[in-house]
């Protein structure tokens, strides 16, 4: 892992395969180990170079004040622009999971030339809050157990850990898993201020980001192969907001994952990996 300085901030990166190979850019959700290590070696076992990346207040990346940001969501999507210029190897195939999916969409729309191929996983397009009238927000009883807990001792990585082992298992996700994640996460954030270990843990710096103008009327401009990919058992973003994601991008590819929740499960992994070759 390293740190690549881009719009004078330092963006936490790690890369897999040849650097010589066609880059695919992967946009982390709360930090870059929202992609499995399992997903990016596949990929560059598959002739690709991989860059997963940390977003500003998360990780390695530059970490200012992720209650206040002082950015936007089209700050976040430049990032990726710069990212890709900064390695030398455009276009990209640009890859967002949950929020950074919302990322993602922008910046292929607003920046259309630095992409190649874009996927999206567990996201919707339109910014946080309330969805559209015709999509379903997040399930209200499993937000109500997720968010009506007792915070954890920040200070703590095994309290941390715990933590996330037990919202992951209301999710529908893999509580093993999320453990050790949430582990990796503690280890690789700067020192233990609660505000900074709770942001990275949470991704909370997304209900504080300005996200506007709306972008999903345009989501017909997007003509890059794009594969969307959404967990049936979603209960954060309810599958059918990838299924419009999938509608309205005219050259889009649905692919369903019929076990999933909101994460990547290992048993996903070869066939996310395939679909996302395919695009080119």
């Amino acid at each position: 892992m390293t740190t690549v300085r881009v719009n004078e901030i330092a963006l936490g990166i790690e890369t897999f395969g040849d650097d010589d190979a066609p880059l695919v850019l992967l946009a982390g959700a709360t930090t870059m180990l929202s992609w499995p290590d399992a997903l990016c070696e596949r990929l560059a076992a598959g002739g690709r170079r991989v860059v997963r990346y940390d977003l500003r207040d998360s990780g390695e990346s530059t970490t200012k004040d992720p209650a206040a940001p002082a950015y936007t969501l089209r700050s976040l999507a430049a990032d990726a622009v710069a990212l890709v210029d900064a390695l030398g190897a455009g276009p990209a195939h640009l890859a967002g999971i949950g929020v950074s999916g919302m990322v993602a969409q922008v910046a292929v729309l607003e920046h259309s030339d630095a992409f190649s191929a874009l996927t999206l996983l567990n996201t919707r397009a339109v910014a946080p809050g309330p969805p559209d009238e015709d999509l379903s927000d997040h399930d209200q009883e499993t937000m109500g157990r997720l968010f009506g807990r007792p915070m954890p001792d920040w200070t703590d990585r095994e309290a941390v850990a715990e933590y996330a082992a037990a919202g992951a298992e209301i999710l529908g996700d893999d509580p093993v898993a999320a453990r050790a994640v949430a582990g990796r996460i503690w280890d690789r954030t700067p020192g233990t201020e609660p505000s900074v270990q709770m942001a990275n843990q949470m991704g909370l710096v997304f209900a504080r980001l300005d996200c506007k103008p709306r972008w999903r009327e345009r989501l017909p401009e997007i003509e890059v192969p794009t594969l969307v990919v959404h967990g049936r058992r979603n209960r954060f973003f309810p599958v059918d907001n990838g299924e419009a994601i999938a509608h309205e991008i005219p050259v889009a590819r649905l692919l369903v994952l019929e076990e999933a929740a909101t994460t990547i499960p290992d048993a996903a992994v070869e066939g996310i990996t395939e679909a996302m070759l395919a695009l080119g």
